[in-house]
């Protein structure tokens, strides 16, 4: 039985791991932290639980499809709900719009808002699901080995969407600049302003608004309890605290040894969902396909300063997710794609999952997680952190019109030195690479190594792209390419 070795243990790294083993191969994954998940861990403190990373579930087809894979459901190990709001979106004080789960709702939104909007949007949905079909159901699941992927009878009549941003596109349709906002909000999930983001991934507007938001019961971290136990059904081996050190190559060009916490271990196939860059490091210098002058001119998706703090009552005139949009995002984006440096005035998101999951918080406490998009690579002290905790919490205050400092019960910080120190992140990056035209499909970092013959990568510095749906993708994908190269 072919033996394969898994650096990692993100939602990519699992997702590999599950198809790999049900396959029959002898799968290990072997994971530097004492809990898996990657950057989907969970942080506990004083009966207070917190996502530390991914706090939004879209596009639940994509996690179905994949548990069907393997005859089973996502209710099989976790149970959803569906938000409503889907979330909540701050533009000033006393000013503030809810995203309702009801598509009629959103109509009724926008046409309050611009009139003849209601109809633009609904033309403009439906663009967006058929963007969706073509792209996420089929796309996305390609290997990105060449460019002719990207050519179907489907695609075909949709080139212009390719070389036209979705700014131009949301733009042209509507004048509001609140509606603006709203529609360009989902592609920052994809890591790239909106300006570089082709319109085909107007997809996003159709997994935001068609297919809603769901929160699944005890939080992210419980789809990650969830494919690891399809895992270890499937007779996946995981291992903590198990630090990858070295992979060894022989003289015939072969991974065929890992250095794990001073151990030799020898293996067939070396599949690293661990960071790209920091993989590459692992190995002689001979072997490694990208220089540190290619990632350094790559256009990087944000890296994130976070808060993680437990509030002593609960937050009046906030949902579950809120988007603080009170100042200008083309303003913050340069900070974060021009001219790397801390925001003066940044957007933030904030979660607070104990208003729809009272396992998050005491009772009559709130959990709240906040989030501001920063450039990679920033010098990350504490001063700093202070500095940005005070700025958001101010700005909260004003917003909603409440005391909320005074009942902070504890403040844990996460940012650029923690994803280093915690994921070998090149320059602290938290999503990976952004897509956009020129880093989308074959133009990403590849699946495969051209110079070590068993060595295959996968995750958001490869294909398909940052997120989590992707990254189940990325999983699947990369071990569709090990069992082809097995079975040759």
């Amino acid at each position: 039985m072919k033996t394969i070795t898994i650096l990692g243990s993100g939602f990519s790294s699992l997702s590999a791991a599950c198809y790999l083993s049900k396959e029959g191969y002898n799968v290990t994954i072997y994971e530097k932290n004492e809990s898996f998940g990657g950057r989907a861990r969970q942080y506990k403190k004083e009966g207070f639980v917190f996502d530390m990373g991914p706090t939004w579930y879209w596009m639940p087809d994509v996690f179905e499809r994949f548990f069907n894979d393997f005859d089973k459901v996502p209710s099989d190990y976790y149970n959803l709900v569906k938000l409503n709001p889907g979330y909540q979106v701050y533009f000033g004080v006393d000013d503030s719009v809810c995203i309702s789960e009801n598509l009629e709702e959103i109509y009724k939104l926008f046409e309050k808002e611009e009139q003849g909007s209601s109809l633009k949007l609904k033309e403009f949905l439906k663009q967006a699901e058929s963007n969706y079909n073509v792209a996420v159901k089929d796309l996305v699941y390609k290997p990105g080995i060449s460019p002719l992927e990207l050519i179907t009878k489907e695609t075909v009549t949709k080139l212009n969407q390719i070389f036209q941003s979705i700014r131009k596109q949301v733009k042209h349709k509507f004048k509001s600049p609140r509606l603006i906002k709203l529609l360009e909000f989902p592609v920052l999930f994809l890591g790239a302003k909106p300006g570089d983001t082709p319109g085909l991934y107007n997809f996003m507007n159709w997994a935001d608004y068609g297919l809603g938001t769901w929160h699944p019961k005890g939080g992210m971290f419980e789809v990650v309890k969830g494919i690891k136990h399809l895992a270890i059904e499937l007779g996946v081996k995981l291992i903590p605290n198990a630090e990858v050190e070295s992979i060894q190559v022989n003289n015939s060009s072969y991974a065929s040894h890992i250095i794990v916490n001073g151990k030799s271990i020898q293996t067939d196939i070396v599949l690293s969902g661990a960071d790209y860059h920091h993989t590459e490091k692992l190995i002689p210098s001979k072997y490694r396909q990208y220089s540190d002058k290619y990632w350094s001119k790559r256009k990087f998706a944000p890296s994130s300063l976070l808060f993680y703090v437990g509030f002593a009552n609960k937050i009046q005139g906030v949902s579950h997710h809120t988007l603080f949009f009170d100042t200008e995002f083309d303003s913050h984006a340069k900070y974060i794609y021009e001219t790397p440096d801390w925001p003066k005035e940044p957007l933030f998101y904030a979660s607070f999952p104990s208003k729809t999951d009272s396992s998050f918080a005491p009772k009559g406490y709130e959990a709240g997680t906040f989030l501001i998009p920063i450039a990679i690579g920033l010098e990350d002290t504490e001063d700093v952190r202070k500095k940005y905790y005070n700025i958001i919490m101010d700005r909260l205050e004003i917003l909603t019109g409440q005391k909320l400092k005074e009942t902070v019960l504890f403040v844990k910080s996460y940012c650029v030195n923690d994803f280093i120190k915690d994921y070998n992140s090149y320059k602290g990056n938290a999503y990976g690479l952004a897509n956009t035209l020129r880093q989308t499909a074959f133009m990403r970092p590849k699946i495969k190594s051209k110079k070590i013959k068993n060595l295959f990568f996968t995750g958001q510095l490869t294909v398909p792209g940052p997120g989590v749906p992707p990254a189940l993708i990325s999983g699947k994908i990369a071990a569709e390419a090990v069992i082809k190269q097995l079975q040759q």
